[in-house]
Order: C-alpha cells, then structure tokens, then sequence
C-alpha cells in the first residue's frame, strides 16, 4: 500500500464520518440534548465513526482486515486500564485536598466502596459498547493509516484534534456534553486533554496491534471520571472550572500524559504493525 492510499483511506473515512455524524448532531441538539429525547441518537452518533471506518476499509480492501481485531499482549491492557484511574484520580484527589471541590459520597447511591468496584468492572463493559463505537473508526482506521505518512508525534497530534473537534458540536452546541463553565474554556480545556491523552491511544494502538486496549482505556475514563469521581464531587465554587473532563485539572494532566507516552512513541515502527491485524 502506498502513501497515496493511505491519504485518501483518511480523506475517505473523514467524509464519512462528519457525513454521518453531522444530522445526528443536529437531532441530538433539537432533541434537548443528552439529558432529554436527543439522548436517543447517542448510540447512533457514538458509532458513527465505527460505520465510517468499516466503509472505508470495505471500499478500499473488500474486506475489513487491518482494523487491529487481534487481541495483542495483556500488558498493553493493565496499562489501558490503570492510566485513567492514576491520572484522574490525581487531578481530582488534588482538587478535593485543595478545597477545589469537595469529596462527598451523598452524591452516590449505597456504599462508596461496592460502588467503585461496580463502576470499575460491570460500568466499564457497559461504557465499552460506546467506546468500540469510537475506537474501531479512530484507533481502527485514522490512527494506523496515518502512522503510514506521518511520524508518531503527529499522528497522535492529528488523530486527537480531530477526535477532539468530533466532539465539540455536543460541548459548543447545546448538546449537553459539558460542565458548567463557559462554553469556550470548556472546549479549550477538553481539546488540550483530549490531543494529550491521543498520544497513549495512539501508542496503544500502534504498540500493540489491537484496537482492544483503547477500547479498554476508553471505557474506563469515561466510567471512572463520569461514574465515579464527578458524583464524588461536590461544587466548592470553582469546582467546575476545574474538574470533569472539561476542567483545566485533566487538561494539564493530559499534558503530562502526552509528554510521556510521546517518549515512549519515538521508537516504535509502527504503521507495519498496526495495520496487519
């Protein structure tokens, strides 16, 4: 396969999938959001980019082989699964000690104990659903073939802009996909995160030859952070400016994860790998 083929896969699965989600945003939107009827075109929207990487990858191959369906080493998901817990539970355990918020288990059902333990196991299978949705066109098609054409730095880069503009009609539009802080800081501060958490789906992706362990570190931020620690979380007054994933605490923890993983990427040889399986 060519660079000329890998640029016009990307081209392909980019058309696709702001073909498909772009009147889904907009029947989420008129719908009243997450919270109201909208919520019913999540699933939809959420796997849209599933829909737009299967296509592409049929279009170009008659088949869907390279999509990273191989499982990999086990290693690749101690580490997709431990990442978030460490990264957010930094973010908000400083913010709770800071008095930046307020750790309070009123805001959860039953014993905090068994609750975590369920968010971290039956939640994360259950968020997985929706992650896979996402993983399969952003990990299993965009990233790898742009590791085809471009060094690992960008790729990520590139992958978690865009991954991060996807997601902005919902922050910006009045998707209900946000905090309570304005509108542009919390578009500002999820695409900070977003673009530095990139760099460890991407090394996942390319390091282990499965989209499985993004799948994975995917579930689990969105069940630890949304299930878990914004309902430990009590507003102190600048709570929402800086907790959820629209805070500046995981913009600047994602940072920190960028760095960090963008070492770990510079000796990969990636795009033979990634798109083999």
């Amino acid at each position: 396969m060519s660079m000329n083929d890998a640029t016009k896969r990307i081209a392909t699965y980019l058309v696709l999938v702001f073909g498909v989600s772009i009147p889904l945003y907009g029947l989420v939107i008129r719908g009243g959001g997450l919270s109201g009827p909208g919520g019913l075109y999540v699933l939809p929207l959420m796997w849209a980019p599933a829909l737009a990487g299967l296509l592409t990858t049929f279009i170009f191959q008659r088949n869907l082989r390279g999509m990273g369906w191989g499982f990999g080493k086990p290693i690749y998901y101690l580490i997709a699964y431990l990442l978030p817990i460490l990264y957010a539970g930094v973010v908000y355990g400083l913010a709770w000690l800071l008095g930046l918020g307020r750790l309070d288990p009123s805001g959860v059902e039953g014993p905090v104990g068994p609750f975590i333990i369920s968010a971290l196991t039956i939640h994360i299978l259950e968020a997985g659903l929706l992650a896979l949705g996402e993983e399969i066109g952003w990990r299993g098609v965009l990233v790898p073939q742009l590791a085809r054409v471009q060094p690992f730095a960008r790729t990520a880069v590139i992958s978690g802009v865009i991954w991060g503009l996807w997601h902005v009609p919902l922050i910006s539009g009045g998707g209900g996909y946000t905090s309570g802080a304005p509108a542009w800081y919390a578009v500002a501060c999820f695409l900070v995160h977003i673009v530095g958490v990139s760099f460890a789906f991407a090394w996942l992706r390319l390091a282990s030859g499965s989209i499985w362990p993004a799948v994975l570190l995917h579930a689990t931020h969105n069940a630890f952070i949304q299930g878990v620690l914004d309902k430990l979380t009590a507003d102190t007054g600048p709570t929402e400016y800086v907790t959820t994933e629209f805070g500046l605490g995981l913009a600047l923890i994602g940072v920190v994860v960028g760095l960090v993983f963008w070492k770990l990427g510079g000796s990969l040889a990636s795009a033979p790998r990634a798109i083999r399986s």
